[in-house]
This record gives structure tokens, sequence and C-alpha cells, in this order.
């Protein structure tokens, strides 16, 4: 069997280390302070028997603490519930995204009743109330220690709110601080609760509920400054199917077309439904921002995400096939959406050429409308994301970096803090107004697979122009992943 060149980053990872300095290599920026942090899965195999997908491997902590021009890194599994018996009983024990345990039929009976729900949170970091916490799609973050990455257990919160799905990418407004997201309760009619948790707290206040008859995949949602949206992908589950099939959790999902895209319109503050404004089918992972324009006299809401014609790019990333690198890679579009409740309409624009996944952008535009998105692309279509993209929504161009045998993960950015002074523009670039930073001025760190090398390094990039400013070797090759947050140092 012929190993496509990044499969690397699809062996387990099995050992924890902490590291005080890595070679570095080029100049860190002197204002740079603060520690990235990743998550993704680590170790794919239990017992002999290999997890299905790529998203469902066991979760690792990864992390980048810069200060003082030097980087020291550390890395830690998440001990979750799912890993602690896995490890005990030597075999893959609770379901995840598209694998299911091997159980006896009595075994298949009970967890009807009483389904052992996956604590496996691999996907995310977000800061979360009181703290920080690792996130996955089932409603158990896990806390931990950011400075260690200790696991401190399920996030405890302190009120009745009930589901079995969410996002791991909740919406965090970026002047107030609070979090927003949407539990999926499963049932004969099922239902969408939305709500708002406020930072240093545990208590989640409920927005509104929407009932739906067969709840859609969403792996994320938009937010504006006064809207909450949910995009329900034709991408469909029969709870009752879902609950008696034994299939793994993706499998029981129905594409149908037919539905259309449905955008769920609230608003932020009241709940209140807004309405239902219905476009093309389409399935996506990952929105990239939203926010209210004013459009010859009137108001739209504009969300913009990154999408698929159909969700077959969920076959694609098992884990077989895509250490083989049999087949191509569907790639993502970058879309803009313009929603009508009046009329119940979404209209959908091509927002640039070429393929962008895992977004990002200036978080400090979230809600409100902005110029640049960074991600992961492909140089050529059907492989696997091998460079980093800037897109200019507005002009829809596109600068990249690239380097032979690399394979880079999600750009984080992180912007020049006021008290290092403001570096000299770029030309054309975007200034919120008279005296307000670039949305662009600051850097990208990503995490690269260095398939020649068989190693990873934390790559460090002018955000405006994707120049290379510096590189730091880690230890080993880190397994691919998915998302992650700076955490700036606290100001001397």
């Amino acid at each position: 069997m012929t190993e496509a060149p990044y499969s690397l980053g699809l062996r387990s990872l099995d050992h924890e280390v902490q590291v005080a300095s890595l070679p570095v290599q080029g100049t860190l920026p002197p204002w740079l302070r603060g520690t990235l942090i990743r998550n993704g899965p680590a170790r794919f195999e239990v017992g002999g028997r290999s997890y299905n997908h790529w998203f469902d491997g066991l979760a690792m902590l990864h992390a980048f603490t810069v200060e003082d021009g030097t980087v020291a890194y550390a890395n830690r599994f998440l001990e979750s519930q799912s890993r602690r018996e896995a490890m005990e009983s030597g075999r893959i024990r609770r379901s995840e995204f598209a694998t299911d345990p091997c159980v006896s039929l009595f075994g298949r009976v009970m967890a009807t009743f009483r389904p052992p729900v996956t604590d496996n949170a691999n996907i995310n970091v977000v800061r979360m109330g009181d703290g920080f916490a690792a996130l996955t799609e089932t409603p158990l973050p896990i806390r931990f220690d950011p400075g260690t990455l200790e696991t401190l257990g399920v996030v405890d919160f302190q009120d009745d709110l009930k589901g079995v799905l969410t996002t791991a990418h909740p919406q965090i407004d970026p002047v107030s601080g609070a979090l927003y997201n949407y539990l999926t309760a499963f049932g004969l009619t099922s239902t969408y609760h939305l709500y708002r948790l406020d930072p240093g707290s545990r208590t989640r206040e409920l927005l509104t509920s929407l009932e739906v008859d067969r709840p859609a995949y969403m792996h994320s949602f938009a937010m504006t400054e006064r809207h909450l949206v949910l995009a329900e992908f034709p991408l469909v589950v029969n709870p009752v199917e879902l609950l008696f099939s034994g299939k793994p959790f993706i499998r029981n999902y129905r594409w149908e077309p037919q539905r259309g895209t449905r955008f769920q319109l609230f608003d932020r503050d009241t709940g209140r439904h807004l309405g239902c404004c219905t476009g093309p089918p389409l399935f996506a992972f990952h929105h990239i921002n939203a926010f209210v324009e004013e459009v010859e006299g009137r108001e739209e809401v504009v969300v913009d995400l990154v999408g698929y014609e159909d969700p077959a790019i969920i076959d694609t990333l098992f884990l077989e096939r895509l250490r083989e690198g049999s087949g191509e890679l569907i790639t993502a579009r970058p879309w803009r959406f313009r929603l009508d409740p009046e009329q119940g309409t979404a209209t959908q624009e091509v927002l640039a050429s070429g393929s962008v996944e895992l977004p990002r952008i200036n978080e400090g535009r979230t809600g409100r409308s902005y110029r640049y998105v960074w991600g992961v692309g492909n140089r050529v279509p059907g492989h696997f994301t091998d460079q980093l993209v800037k897109l200019d929504v507005g002009t829809g161009e596109a600068l990249t970096w690239y380097a032979e045998g690399c394979f880079p993960g999600e750009p984080v950015f992180v912007p020049r803090p006021p008290e290092a002074g403001e570096a000299s523009p770029p030309d054309g670039d975007s200034r919120g107004g008279e005296g307000d930073p670039a949305e662009d001025d600051g850097i990208l760190l990503s995490v690269v697979l260095d398939a020649r090398q068989e190693g990873s390094f934390l790559l460090v990039l002018d955000a405006a122009t994707l120049q290379e400013l510096a590189r730091a070797e880690a230890p080993h090759a880190m397994p691919l992943g998915f998302h992650g947050m700076f955490q700036a140092a606290p100001v001397e």
C-alpha cells in the first residue's frame, strides 16, 4: 500500500513531552507573548482496532508558549472518560463521529436506554465561563489548565438545559466576551435550544427554542452584532432511526437536497425567531463571519461560509482512504449568502475563486463587516491542504504561503497589541476608522507538518504579507489537528 505524504500526520503519537526551548529560525516579533493551544486527535488505535475516521481519534492538547524570543512546547492527552475506558479495557468503548464500538446484542439494547455519550473533546479549545475548555460535538466540554494542560473534568454547568448535540464552534462576542451556542434535543419532535453564557459564569441563559422535524448536522453557526443564524444544511436525521440503527453517528444522516439550505434567523438579545430564509442545497463545516449591511436603503443579513456542493467530503476523510491518498479530496469554496426574511430567501454569491478551509478572521471583526480571512487551501484541486491562504473578500484577491512537502494547519491570527506600536500599513490596507489598526496588522501562527523532514514546526507569518518571520521546530511529528486559540500573556 502506498501512503500519502501527509499520512505521517495520521499516525498515533503516544508520548507526552515538555521542552523548555525549541530551536528557532528567524526572528520572533518582540511583542509576541502568550500560548498557542492546539487540539486534535492523536491516538487512532486501541487494542489493535483502528478508529474509522480522522474526526474520531483520542484528543491531545499541544501548547507553544512564546516569551522573550523563545518558544517552549508541551503536549498532553485529554483525560476524558472515553480515553480512560478505552485504555483500561483495551478496546474502543464509546461511539464517535464515524466509529461504533463492537458490543453484544444485549449491550446494544442497554445502550438504547442509556447511551454512553462520548466526551472525546478533540475539535476545539475556547475560553468558556470561568476557565478553558476542550470541545467536541456532544455537550460535554472538558476543562483544562492552560499552563499545564492538565485535565480538570467536565464543565459543571449550573442550569438545567438539555441536549445531545452541540457545536464545537461557539460564537464569542469580541466586546462583552459572552459566549453563544446551541443544543439539539432529539425526540419525536426535536428542538434547537440557543443560549448565552457570560464570562465567569457556569449558568447558561436560554434565549429561545425552535422545534424541527428533522434536525440537521450543523458543525458551526453564524452571529452578527444583532443576530444568531443557524444554517440547516439538508443533511438531516430521523432521531428514532438514530436511536435504534446501531450505526455510527454520522451514518444515520441522510442527504435531502430538495429541502434546500434553511437559514434560521434569530434576534440575538431577545431570541425572537425572525424567519427562515431558504437557499440552494449545500454542505459546510465552517462559517467565516456574518454581519448586517445596508443595501439600497434596507438592511440585509450577510452570512459567509466555506461550503461544498454536497457532504461527500465526509467520506473522503475516513482514515484508510485518507492515508492512502486514494481519490480526490473535494475542496471548499468561499460563498456569501444574503438573507431576506421578508421574502424567505437566501441568495448565493461566489465570494472568491479558489479553495479555503479552516477559516479564521481577526476576532475583533466577529459579527461586523470585515475584509480578510485566512485559512488553508489546495495548490492542486483534489490534493490535501498544502498552503496557507489570505483572502481579500472585497476584491477576491488572494495571497499564499507554500513550502514543498509541507502541510500547514489552521492559521490563528494574533493582532499586534496597542503597546507594541503600529506597523507600516501595506498598500490598500483596511482600517476600521481613524486611529484604528489595520485589520491585518498582526501575525499568523500555524502548526505545519513537514513530510520531508518527518517532523512539525510552528510557523510565524506576517499576517498582511504572508512573509515568513520565524519557525520553531517541534520535538516530534504532530498529528494533523483541527482548531486552536492564542492566549496572550498579561501585560506587565
